[in-house]
């Protein structure tokens, strides 16, 4: 029974790694959609979706029940919890590359995006995809290290946040209202995917030290 509980456990470490490279294929193909006007790739992010969302209610039932029929204490406990948060955040990284999707979608054939602003919004996907593939080796070896890093990284992301609303409210803005709320929604889901990434980061590092401050 024991070995079985422990591969429940290192079950629910693999799915979490299964979401996050889902999201961060899903947030690739939203960045190609936007910028290239790739219609395709924007259904495959779109019609994606829901398979992150099932893999996290699968993995919250599975943990759910581990707790109800092992009663788990320590770092076994401190795991299921984590993992319940975990898959919170990565559902909503999967959901926020659906959002920049349905962008794409909703201007095709047109491009989203303004030639002035390719720039900025290419190195706000090259960022996110940073930011996740280093989410993917944090909980892949809860390296706490790493996970600091994460941190950082989301200072460039907000750089470029701010730098994206200084070009959309620049006195020469010639592309109109719509265009700018396209692109005010679009930085704020980026924006908001490097957030979830470094709450998945700072969920590692109370998994590996047991220190809530750094859950927050």
């Amino acid at each position: 029974m024991r070995d079985t509980y422990h591969d429940e456990l290192e079950d629910i470490g693999t799915t979490l790694v299964q979401m996050t490279r889902m999201v961060r294929s899903a947030m690739a193909k939203a960045t190609t959609a936007l910028l290239d006007g790739d219609l395709a790739a924007a259904e495959r992010v779109i019609s994606g979706d829901p398979a992150v969302d099932e893999l996290r209610t699968g993995l919250d039932d599975r943990t759910f029940r581990i707790i109800a029929r092992q009663q788990p204490v320590a770092a076994d406990l401190r795991l299921l919890i984590s993992s319940l948060h975990l898959s919170a955040d990565l559902e909503r990284m999967g959901d926020l590359a659906t959002h920049i999707a349905k962008v794409a979608r909703m201007r095709y054939p047109q491009i989203a995006v303004p030639t002035e602003l390719r720039d900025v919004i290419t190195a706000m996907g090259e960022v996110a995809q940073s930011l996740v593939r280093k989410v993917e080796h944090v909980i892949e070896g809860r390296d706490v290290e790493l996970a600091g890093d994460i941190a950082a990284e989301d200072d460039t992301m907000d750089a470029l946040h701010r730098k994206l609303f200084t070009l959309l409210l620049a006195p020469d803005w010639a592309h109109g209202t719509e265009a700018a709320i396209d692109l005010t929604l679009i930085g704020r889901y980026y924006e908001r995917y490097a957030d979830h990434a470094v709450s998945v980061a700072r969920r590692i590092v109370f998994l590996v030290t047991g220190d809530r401050a750094d859950a927050t």
